[in-house]
């Protein structure tokens, strides 16, 4: 049934300030923005090794069965090479800790922080997505 990651979207209340620290963190900036004139209401971004989406929305749009309580949402993790580094970089540029790097089995790390924004982000050092990258 699942055939796979195609967008994740992050709910915030000032469009062009989440835009700003995204393009910041993911050192790129959105390939798509809607509306093209104006106030942006919508902005993506292609992210990582399958260029997977990362979409901005503006939490006007948050459907109201959604709770608006921060942090919120599922836990998506991020691979990463370097989990201490991404997890510092994110906390510099104004993340907040949720749980500090944490060393499990077999090789995987993860860590949790919240955007400016209210959003949890997972960092994952993960052996399985560098296995099925190299495939």
């Amino acid at each position: 049934m699942f055939r796979g990651f195609t967008t994740i979207n992050y709910f915030v209340d000032d469009i062009a300030a989440a835009t700003a620290w995204y393009s910041e963190v993911l050192g790129i900036e959105p390939y798509f923005v809607r509306p093209e004139v104006g106030d942006p209401a919508y902005v993506e971004f292609r992210v990582g090794d399958s260029q997977d989406e990362l979409g901005l929305i503006d939490d006007s749009y948050r459907p109201p069965s959604l709770s608006a309580a921060k942090p919120a949402g599922a836990v998506m993790h991020w691979q990463v090479d370097d989990l201490p580094a991404a997890y510092e970089r994110m906390l510099t540029l104004g993340a907040t800790e949720i749980q500090p790097p944490i060393e499990r089995e077999s090789g995987f790390a993860n860590a949790t922080v919240a955007d400016p924004f209210g959003n949890v982000i997972g960092l994952m050092y993960s052996p399985h997505y560098l296995e099925q990258l190299a495939r």
